[in-house]
């Protein structure tokens, strides 16, 4: 097939037009890909809780758009000067861009590359400010570089990744961001350590995917802390060694850490996105030597006060995006260490829906907790 397309694509996607309302299924039309931009036909996508975030207002995108930002597909053209895929190639895009050449792609140690505008202050466009969406004649917003909720979506070229052309793109559409986040925050970010003891709390998609990268690090302990009991036997069939409900105890959950922990576990991972439990994870890390890393996407414009204290003694608190992962260089990995089964990401898929029933997926994720609801 040509490689530069000139046409435009109708196609369906889910569009929101306002916070608070369903997505609505509309026809809309995809521009071709301008220079440096690639278009892909989307198979797979799944739902998570940064894009219940964008529906609930709580984190700012301009509307209307097609959200999404967790899917895997195929290149179907791609523009002028496009080097890394080629059409018929299968690729995961990034809402966690890689550009290679800014100050942070060259840091040894950090991901967040300095074209991730689109996280911090969202244009809801591509890099040269405009969109490819179109629906009854009015432009509609790109969603944090990727916008998966379409048949059809277009990206930048630092915003992709080629994978393996025999991976299964209904499974490995979670390495977009949930199972890559959880995973990398244990293996990239706290880097743990072997004979080690770790706490999770919050035990969706995420979550989960913490615990089976502790577990792949040779954590001895993996203690799973969540409200819902029902999410227990997942947690232990991924590696979890003790569940613990903090409803079944009557002093804070971070004192029965310590005791069950000789003082406090090795590293605490809060992920679930609240201020208490954030607390709660901190504290619950051992004093001298703990690490405790932020997961979950706190509310917007929420601070935490917090005695320097808990810090002074050794502590060390951290947070990274996409599991501190730079993402053209560890996605197409991550995808060739899952085809050689070092980890499991079956699991973590509950129900799979057409795409048509993309609002029936958003109510399914709100039941579980905010837990991922669909691959």
């Amino acid at each position: 097939s040509s490689t530069r397309t000139t046409s435009v694509i109708k196609c369906k996607a889910a569009v929101l037009w306002e916070p608070h309302k369903p997505f609505t299924i509309e026809d809309i039309e995809v521009a071709p890909p301008k220079a440096h931009e690639v278009r892909i036909k989307m198979v797979a996508t799944g739902v998570c809780r940064s894009d219940d975030h964008a529906v609930s207002g709580s984190l700012f995108t301009p509307l209307p758009a097609v959200l999404g930002h967790e899917g895997a597909g195929i290149v179907e053209s791609i523009g002028e000067g496009v080097t890394c895929v080629k059409p018929g190639d299968k690729v995961i895009p990034l809402f966690s861009p890689q550009c290679g050449k800014c100050r942070i792609c060259k840091h040894p140690e950090s991901n967040l590359c300095c074209q991730t505008k689109n996280l911090t202050q969202p244009k809801g466009a591509l890099l040269d400010g405009t969109s490819r969406f179109s629906c009854r004649g009015k432009p509609i917003h790109h969603f944090i570089s990727t916008s998966t909720f379409s048949q059809y979506t277009v990206v930048d070229d630092i915003a992709v990744a080629k994978i393996d052309a025999a991976a299964p793109l209904d499974k490995v559409c979670l390495i977009g961001c949930g199972f890559s986040t959880g995973y990398g925050s244990a293996v990239q970010v706290a880097k743990v350590t072997p004979g080690s003891t770790c706490a999770v709390f919050g035990l969706g998609g995420v979550g989960l995917s913490v615990v089976i990268g502790c577990k792949t690090a040779g954590a001895a302990k993996i203690i799973a802390v969540d409200i819902n009991k029902d999410k227990f036997a997942k947690a232990k069939e991924l590696g979890a060694t003790d569940c613990i409900n903090p409803q079944d105890y009557t002093k804070p959950i971070q004192e029965v850490l310590q005791e069950m922990t000789d003082g406090g576990v090795d590293f605490s991972f809060e992920v679930i996105g609240r201020l208490d439990t954030m607390t709660s994870a901190l504290l619950s890390c051992h004093s001298a030597c703990g690490v405790s890393v932020i997961v979950g996407v706190p509310p917007s414009a929420q601070s935490l006060s917090v005695n320097p204290m808990s810090l002074l003694l050794g502590r060390t608190w951290k947070g990274a995006i996409f599991g501190g992962f730079k993402s053209k260089d560890a996605v197409p990995k991550l995808v060739a260490d899952f085809m050689a089964k070092k980890f499991p990401l079956e699991p973590l898929i509950t129900h799979v829906l057409p795409f048509e029933k993309i609002n029936e997926a958003f109510d399914l994720v709100f039941f579980f907790f905010y837990g991922r609801g669909i691959g």
